[in-house]
């Protein structure tokens, strides 16, 4: 197919309440939007780069660049038979994997509709259901978040995982285990600490913890190794990993038991594919992580997550966890048993919604072949 045109939008998509981690306080959804048009189909992507170089060095105005002036300039007007030949063209581009992912993103859409199937079946997806969690940000105190989880729970999430940072930590796990004694529960620290931690590292060894993620450095992996062997809970690690060489370099490190599959930061689905299965071999377990994404970004999310490795919960979450009012049709929900139903529908699954994509756009630039 002929790829006849490719529109960036920059959105601000408010969130229900200020979301808090380690790097800050973020308040909405400030992502790139992608469409990519060919043979009268629409394929649509998110990059999930955001304003702040934070949570990775690429930022929504890196990646508008890198889209504008080197990605969509050489596919633009091309013949592409295939997600590959896209790949292809972007090869000469190193690093900005986020970049990268939106537009192929958005190309996997459009292929999957062309073949009339849906995202998760081009894939490879083994499930028709996917179990998820939610994320919850830092509160004010440990009785603040202690009624957060516990408003989750209801809502009928059965993961619940909890941002720590140093002198945030230890507390937020004992109370949230205290008063949850049987819930699957997770800390994320953001690479927050070092090795010099390792005493809270231990003490946060005691609650029953899924898993401690990404405690240490953001691109590193040798002091992670070094730390695993010190803790009985399983270390994940999200920010390290930016590619296969990195999966393979950490577990055969014996970094990780666990890892994070985020599609952005990797560089799309295709990577996210080669690491699911080389962490398969090695009988290492994934979940996907989110970036807080709008529908279109989540959709693709599901769809990767439906992957027969994906066998922890993910940080999906309903529509409604993040936003009054979602992209797509239908929202995802929620259902009584903790899944998020995989869309069946072709593509992504979920149809965009035009009037209110948009009330959010602040900025937005259109390629023509």
């Amino acid at each position: 197919m002929k790829i006849e045109s490719i529109k960036l939008r920059r959105i601000n998509m408010p969130y229900l309440a200020p979301f808090q981690t380690s790097f800050g306080v973020e308040e909405g959804n400030t992502h790139i939007i992608v469409c990519v048009k060919a043979d009268g189909l629409i394929g649509w992507g998110e990059c999930v780069a955001g304003p702040e170089p934070y949570y990775s060095a690429e930022t929504v105005e890196t990646a508008w660049h890198i889209l504008r002036d080197f990605l969509i300039p050489n596919l633009l007007g091309k013949n592409i038979s295939s997600v590959q030949d896209v790949l292809a063209i972007g090869e000469r581009v190193r690093g900005h994997n986020m970049a990268k992912a939106g537009l192929e993103s958005a190309c996997w859409d459009l292929f999957a509709k062309a073949r009339g199937v849906s995202l998760s079946q081009m894939l490879g997806g083994a499930r028709d259901k996917v179990a998820v969690g939610v994320s919850v940000g830092l509160q004010a105190t440990p009785a603040d978040l202690v009624t957060r989880v516990a408003g989750y729970l209801s809502e009928g999430y059965p993961r619940i995982k909890i941002k720590i940072e140093p002198g945030r930590d230890v507390e937020l796990a004992a109370a949230v285990r205290k008063e949850f004694p049987e819930i699957l529960l997770q800390v994320d620290a953001n690479s927050a600490y070092s090795l010099d931690d390792i005493a809270t590292m231990r003490q946060l060894d005691q609650y029953n913890l899924l898993l401690i993620e990404q405690p240490l450095g953001c691109d590193d992996i040798f002091d992670h190794a070094r730390l695993a062997r010190e803790l009985k809970t399983p270390i994940c690690l999200d920010e390290s990993i930016h590619s296969i060489s990195d999966a393979n370099c950490a577990m055969e490190l014996g970094a990780c038991r666990i890892i994070n599959i985020k599609p952005g930061r990797v560089g799309g689905f295709t990577a996210s594919k080669k690491i699911h299965d080389a962490c398969a071999a090695r009988n290492v377990p994934v979940w996907c992580g989110g970036m807080l994404e709008s529908g279109i970004g989540r959709a693709g999310n599901i769809a990767i997550a439906s992957l027969p490795n994906f066998k922890l919960p993910g940080d999906i979450s309903a529509s409604n966890r993040y936003f009054r009012e979602d992209l797509v049709e239908p929202a995802f929900e929620l259902n009584a048993d903790g899944t998020i139903n995989v869309p069946t529908a072709p593509g992504i699954g979920v149809e965009v919604q035009m009037d209110r994509l948009e009330k959010v756009t602040t900025r937005r630039e259109e390629f023509r072949a």
